[in-house]
């Protein structure tokens, strides 16, 4: 954790001591403290940080991270006077509960509530439930002295090894009573910015997927998951009535720490536990000898790194020992590569630890707390959930399902309409679609006795088959794009792209992203039905182009849009084109940007669809970054055989033949005139499209030479853009319509 991290965490807790009734009387003193605080911190616009710096004393070899702040972080809570003497106030606390202990029957287990918040951003750090379950495992083991560790300690403690008699086990009721698996998720790019840990843990309040408010400390141990924690690789607080019960009375941890032995270590400290080596985060230095962690059991040592059992850095030891011991170097609370245990006077001082009103620590463990949290072993089926490896596929293609029930299921019943099994037993079947739609799924569990169903309509999106060249989309025939085949919009935070009604480009729709005011770092996607490229080989090249209107809010803005491809129908992509923000709009417009005039739009061409991907299946799609800038809009998406063309490729060819072809009333409603000449009479097909290539109604006339007048009734047809076409022996001609 960075200098004065531990000051973000305080800060918020001084709002609450200010509007507290009793401290409201000592305003001056509390001022005072205030403006210490601040001549202490860098207040930067953006709340309080300071630049990481990296000690290498605190860095064990091979990482870049320092493995664990918590002394660092006390020692800089104790330069306030008020924090220090409230842990002067602590400790005397301690020791008179310590004179006067409150048995406990023999083999007692203290069951502690916890709590995964996991900050994320999609990434490798939304750690899954998974990892988290076999964290929790390897947790209890270390704390239960039954870790396949254990048998090879070192025979000179092997006597000394403790049963620490603490487990640990999710809660499974939120604090509004809410059941869950006791893993919460946040996304937010904080979690790759730790510099405040403050800053962190509200983004978890405001922003996770259970519950919306504070988790207290003394009622859940919480564990902050993150990809950054500012530098550490974990950090926390020994219980302390300073910081009290408030949930940043917690622990932090590295995403790719949490699973293994590093978790041992900051419970350790959670409770009580300071480094065997003693009050500091410097192992290895010498001179420190005179310091002790205040377990008599551990001999005295300077600390290591390293895993040399017979390390022997101190002579202090003939007190209790009789003799010079060596270094307990496989110990939870040391910095070596081989933990191992705790002793059994690390057991008596994290059970002191839970039997004291200091931190609210007495309380987490008792039985009505574990049974307010869900953490009695009372568990049972209280959701039935589930989600798949995919939710867009093309026609034939397989779905694994996953049940995501919890916390107690032994029976699952699956349906699957529109499948090629339509109902199924198993915890985690799989299905296969044939035809196109969109398709409900549905499960429910049980435990034995209680029930739960999810259902979720549309849930699987069979795609169309893949639409011929050329296609040309104006997304006139769209209301919007909720369950329609044609368009997918991916959206896990923010607005995600919408059907604009007012700001097309030669038309009223388009494409929209309400990226204004976005958090940088939200990415969304606007992904295509398939298109039918295996013609492409016969032409040898082509082209998608498309319309975009965007513009940045200040220079400094970091918006990207890329345009993706992908030939095994979104399995997997490949970058075509990244558009960085300078280059997708070189104006800065500060307020809320909509495009009123062609000047607006750019025209963007990808030519780099390569022979790979000239499949019968291909889809594209729009990825964008938000990096502060302002909104997107996207129109007349075009994809043709040949080089980039400036205007809208229908892949019809001229022919002079046919002339004056016009239509009206334009935009139509329920009738459309055709008017055309001809220099002979002969057959003549009059077809209507829409913007996918989709034949929506085809006629045969016997036109005469000169002009022709054909009325079309459209009264069946939805508003939106279509294409009309004259077709004589001789060639075509066509010409652009649309319904109101």
């Amino acid at each position: 954790m960075p200098p004065f991290k531990i000051f973000d965490l305080s800060i918020s807790l001084i709002y609450h001591i200010f509007t507290s009734t009793t401290i409201k009387n000592k305003l001056k003193t509390m001022k005072k403290f205030l403006l210490s605080i601040l001549s202490l911190v860098i207040i930067s616009s953006s709340g309080f940080s300071q630049k990481r710096t990296l000690d290498p004393l605190n860095t064990r070899p091979g990482e870049n991270f320092e493995f664990c702040r918590q002394h660092k972080m006390l020692n800089e809570l104790k330069k306030n006077p008020l924090a220090a003497q409230r842990l002067a106030a602590d400790e005397i606390i301690r020791q008179q509960e310590l004179a006067n202990p409150q048995p406990k029957a023999a083999g007692t287990i203290y069951y502690i509530p916890v709590v995964f918040h996991i900050l994320h951003m999609n990434g490798s750090e939304n750690v899954s439930d998974d990892e988290i379950y076999d964290a929790l495992r390897i947790l209890n083991e270390d704390f239960s002295g039954s870790n396949p560790e254990i048998g090879s300690v070192d025979s000179e403690f092997v006597d000394f090894i403790d049963t620490a008699h603490i487990q640990f086990r999710l809660a499974t009721i939120a604090p509004d009573g809410t059941c869950f698996k006791g893993i919460t998720r946040t996304q937010t790019a904080l979690t790759f910015d730790g510099s405040n840990g403050t800053a962190q843990l509200n983004a978890v309040v405001s922003g996770n997927d259970v519950y919306n408010g504070q988790w207290p400390g003394n009622e859940y141990m919480n564990v902050f998951v993150a990809d950054d924690i500012g530098g550490a690789g974990g950090y926390t607080y020994t219980p302390n009535n300073w910081i009290g019960t408030a949930m940043n009375n917690g622990i932090w941890i590295l995403e790719n720490l949490v699973v293994g032995h590093t978790m041992a270590h900051e419970v350790g400290h959670w409770v009580n536990l300071s480094h065997t080596w003693g009050g500091s985060n410097t192992p290895g230095v010498s001179g420190n000898c005179n310091d002790d962690d205040g377990v008599q059991d551990t001999p005295v040592c300077v600390g290591t790194s390293g895993c040399n059992i017979n390390n022997n850095s101190c002579t202090g030891d003939n007190a209790y020992w009789g003799y010079n011991k060596k270094d307990n170097v496989e110990n939870f609370m040391e910095y070596s590569f081989c933990f191992k245990m705790f002793t059994k006077g690390q057991g008596t001082r994290m059970r002191n630890a839970l039997n004291s009103s200091v931190g609210g620590r007495n309380n987490v463990w008792t039985t009505s707390n574990l049974a307010t949290t869900g953490a009695d072993g009372n568990i049972y089926l209280c959701t039935a959930q589930f989600s798949s490896d995919k939710t867009s596929v093309c026609v034939g293609d397989q779905v694994q399902f996953t049940d995501e029930s919890f916390n107690v299921v032994n029976g699952w019943t699956w349906s699957f309409p529109g499948a090629d099994v339509t109902s199924s037993t198993a915890q985690n079947p799989t299905a296969t679609y044939s035809a196109p739609g969109l398709y409900q799924v549905s499960l429910t569990a049980t435990d034995g006795t209680n029930n739960d169903s999810e259902v979720k309509v549309n849930y699987i999106r069979v795609l169309p088959l893949g639409a011929t060249l050329p296609v040309v989309e104006g997304f006139e025939s769209y209301s919007t794009f909720t369950g329609i085949d044609e368009w997918e919009v991916i959206n896990t935070a923010g607005n995600g792209f919408v059907l604009a009604t007012n700001a097309g480009l030669g038309s009223l729709k388009c494409a929209k992203l309400a990226n204004f005011a976005q958090p940088s770092g939200n990415v969304d996607e606007l992904v295509s039905a398939p298109v039918d490229l295996s013609g492409v080989a016969s032409v040898g090249s082509m082209t998608l182009s498309f319309r975009h209107a965007f513009k940045r809010r200040a220079t400094t803005n970091d918006d990207r849009l890329k345009i993706q491809i992908t030939a095994d129908c979104g399995d997997t992509w490949i970058t075509r084109k990244t558009i960085p923000s300078q280059i997708l709009s070189s104006d800065i417009y500060p307020s809320v940007f909509t495009p009123n005039d062609s000047s607006d739009w750019t025209t963007v061409h990808v030519t780099n669809i390569l022979s790979t991907y000239w499949v019968d299946n291909l889809r594209y799609r729009f990825e964008f970054t938000a990096g502060g800038g302002n909104n997107l809009f996207i129109d007349n998406i075009n994809l043709y055989t040949g080089a980039p063309s400036e205007e809208l490729v229908v892949g019809l060819e001229e022919n002079l033949s046919i002339n004056n072809l016009s239509v009206y009333p334009n935009p139509a409603d329920n009738e459309l005139n055709v008017r055309f000449s001809i220099d002979n009479a002969q057959e003549t097909v009059i077809a209507i499209q829409d913007v996918t290539g989709k034949m929506i109604q085809s006629n045969l006339i016997k036109a005469n030479s000169g002009q022709n007048l054909v009325m079309m009734d459209t009264a069946a047809l939805s508003s939106g853009m279509y294409f009309m076409s004259i077709s004589t022996a001789a060639g075509q001609k066509t010409i652009q319509f649309i319904i109101k």
